[in-house]
């Protein structure tokens, strides 16, 4: 679905992929339980679409929409930064993730949503 700005119209989603230090396979259970909570909270704090979250045993797949004032790096560091400091402060089990992530675009721009723009702006700035 198209949201928009004071300024812009946009689909903007990304795939996001992390892991947990030195990959251990702890994500289960209530751990899993909590994060998908956490993950949720940051999202709606930060004025996030989270329209799918896997939490596997030894990975975390997001699927986050953002407005374009956010770098696909700065919603990464929110997500993990954010989740291990929510998660240690409130539990005795820990939580680190790697450095390292993976974040893959996806969107859609049809021919028609294009031309729609187009035909939208030919009415002057506003």
């Amino acid at each position: 679905m198209v949201k928009s700005t004071r300024h812009a119209k946009y689909e903007l989603y990304y795939h996001i992929v992390f892991v947990p230090k030195y990959r251990r396979s702890h994500l289960t259970g209530k751990t899993k339980e909590r994060l998908e909570t956490i993950f949720a909270e940051i999202c709606e704090d930060k004025d996030l679409e989270l329209p799918e979250s896997e939490v596997m045993p030894d990975h975390v797949h997001l699927f986050i929409g953002s407005p374009p004032k956010n770098a696909p790096s700065l919603i990464v560091n929110w997500v993990k930064g954010i989740s291990a400091r929510k998660y240690n402060q409130r539990y005795d089990d820990r939580v680190k993730w790697t450095r390292s992530y993976y974040v893959g675009t996806a969107g859609s721009a049809s021919k028609g949503a294009v031309e729609q723009y187009i035909a939208e702006q030919e009415g002057g700035d506003e």
